[in-house]
């Protein structure tokens, strides 16, 4: 239980750190080691495909992507980053109430049960468990792929002139 608490307590500070550090090297490390954390704790709740999906594809090959991308970039003046800085913390100060006040109504309000996979799991084939047996990890995969997606948006939006 306090493994769980420190893991998705350094899941939102992961998170929050990507979303809110000015350097894009930064933000990419930060959405590996969010990813890199999030697949522990989607292994502890006994899902291994979605953790293995998780760890392939957002810690890894996102990854890559990013650090491409980033590579073709522009530096930026320490001037201009220091006032992005500051816009970007009066932009987006409710963040973290936002996510602590979501994860304590979803901890108290959605009580999923806990269920282990059958033994007879070598029998079927990786759609019908993901589909028919963990549909939850599906769910979580897309929120997953949506965060990321705002996230992306977030470090790449174009400032207003």
């Amino acid at each position: 239980m306090i493994l769980d608490l420190i893991l998705l307590t350094s899941l939102v500070l992961t998170a929050l750190w990507t979303v809110m550090t000015i350097r894009l090297i930064r933000s990419v490390v930060g959405l590996a080691m969010t990813s890199v954390i999030l697949t522990v704790i989607m292994y502890r709740l006994n899902s291994p495909l979605a953790a293995v999906f998780e760890l392939s594809v957002c810690a890894g090959l996102i990854s890559v992507i990013f650090i491409t991308t980033v590579s073709f970039t522009q530096r930026v003046s320490i001037e201009k980053l220091r006032l992005r800085r500051r816009e970007r913390f009066v932009k987006f100060w409710y963040l973290p109430f936002i996510v602590i006040v979501t994860g304590l109504l979803l901890s108290q309000y959605l009580k999923i049960p806990h269920f282990d996979l059958p033994l007879t799991i070598a029998q079927r084939d990786v759609r019908s468990i993901l589909w028919n047996m963990r549909h939850l990890d599906v769910l979580g995969q897309i929120i997953v792929l949506l965060a990321g997606a705002f996230g992306v948006v977030v470090l790449f939006k174009e400032p207003k002139k």
